[in-house]
């Protein structure tokens, strides 16, 4: 999930070419990070619902702390970076990450509500990272192949949420598997095994923390914002594509963090799969990984197909195989809910793409109300969970089915549209 950005080089960099393939390593590696950070919420919401023997609504907290930070603070981020600069903002937001990362620490060893805590400054520096990291992807390079240099970030986004669950499965999950009764462990069971997210927390807060210091002493342009600032900000609520494009992106993460969050539960079920939390772990790696793969097929797609048909017919797609995980049973559920990552991989740059097309000089600020939707992650878990506590985990999963339809409807009322997805 990445943000346009209406950046340049400024002209005295322009003027002297360099080479900046440690530095496009270094941003890349930035890119990675915060796929595998997102990932691993998956794996703390099983973890955590043990620990503390939590509701589906009070697991799914993770999501609501984690990514209400892209709604409250997206626009502060994008304020801190006009400040600072690109680069400094880079920066604070690795430090951020690291500290967020770091508090999971002293939250082992507290409540639950710290855990919420860390995650929320988590996603501040995710967020900052966002606004920062992303044009310098554009700049790092020829102008004739940043499409390229995007596609590669993008890619190794996606790698990072494709690792961070069987990763953290391994470190963290694997010690609750052994329990047979969450609600009967002793206090020191209980902090024992809060207590497995210390060491690979630390580990990615000491990650954080280097990649901070490689961005603050490695070479890099100076970008400047292009956006003249001219627009009324009334207008643009006025794109009425725009707006039902922020309502897409917005049931559309919903849909996505949703569903990732709830499987390793939903794959525990005797009647589905039976797999210890560990082993769950294992198979979400499948959800994420499909969405990386499911990324280059549909680049190819549509070269000849309308981004907007492609989304219409993924969506669908996606409506169908959770209707079959809703009323199927056994491993044939499990797939067809998995087999939703597949189809979700063109969603997110296909619906900004569109949204933000011929938007003018009003691009800036309708990139800035997408990434804020982004919240939808932190809404529709939540819609789900209760669902879940009242009628059941299965027929939950009919929550990001409804989510799905709006996007059909968004992609079919826009299916002449030709826009290229390629630099989102």
């Amino acid at each position: 999930m990445e943000r346009a950005s209406q950046a340049a080089i400024a002209p005295a960099d322009r003027a002297q070419p360099a080479n900046y393939t440690f530095a496009l390593t270094v941003v890349t590696a930035l890119f990675f990070m915060w796929g595998l950070l997102t990932s691993l919420n998956d794996i703390l919401i099983p973890h955590l619902k043990s620990v503390y023997n939590l509701t589906y609504v009070q697991a799914m907290m993770v999501n609501l702390a984690f990514f209400s930070g892209y709604f409250l603070l997206s626009i502060p981020a994008g304020a801190l970076i006009r400040r600072i600069g690109y680069k400094a903002g880079a920066v604070v937001g690795l430090a951020v990450c690291a500290v967020g990362a770091a508090l999971f620490y002293p939250a082992a060893t507290s409540v639950y509500a710290l855990f919420l805590c860390a995650l929320f400054v988590l996603a501040g520096g995710i967020t900052i990272l966002q606004v920062a990291a992303n044009p310098y992807v554009t700049v790092l390079g020829a102008p004739a192949t940043a499409s390229s240099r995007l596609n590669l970030t993008q890619a190794l986004n996606s790698f990072g949420t494709f690792v961070g669950p069987p990763v953290g499965g391994y470190l963290i999950l694997s010690h609750i598997s052994t329990v047979a009764d969450p609600s009967h462990m002793t206090a020191a069971e209980k902090l024992a095994q809060a207590q497995a997210v210390q060491g690979p927390y630390l580990g990615l807060a000491a990650t954080l923390a280097i990649l901070a210091i490689l961005f603050a002493v490695i070479r890099l342009p100076v970008i400047r914002d292009d956006d003249t600032g001219t627009t009324v900000a009334g207008s643009i609520l006025k794109q009425k594509r725009l707006m039902l494009g922020v309502l897409a992106i917005f049931v559309y993460v919903g849909a996505e963090v949703s569903i990732g969050s709830f499987l390793i539960n939903y794959m525990g079920d005797a009647s589905i799969a039976g797999f210890t939390p560990e082993i769950g772990a294992n198979y979400v790696a499948y959800y994420w990984g499909g969405a990386m793969v499911g990324r280059f097929i549909g680049s190819a797609v549509m070269r000849t197909i309308s981004p907007g048909k492609v989304l219409a017919f993924n969506a669908a797609v996606c409506i169908a195989l959770l209707v079959a995980t809703t009323f199927g049973h056994g491993h044939f559920a499990m797939w067809a809910v998995l087999a939703v990552g597949l189809f979700n991989s063109i969603m997110f740059p296909t619906i900004f793409s569109m949204s933000v097309h011929e938007l003018g000089p009003q691009t800036s600020q309708g990139s800035g109300l997408l990434v804020m939707a982004i919240a939808g992650g932190a809404v529709v878990p939540v819609i789900q969970a209760q669902a879940a506590d009242v009628i059941g985990l299965q027929p939950s999963f009919l929550v990001p089915a409804a989510c799905y339809a709006f996007i059909l409807y968004f992609g079919a009322k826009y299916a002449r549209m030709y826009v290229d997805v390629k630099a989102v």
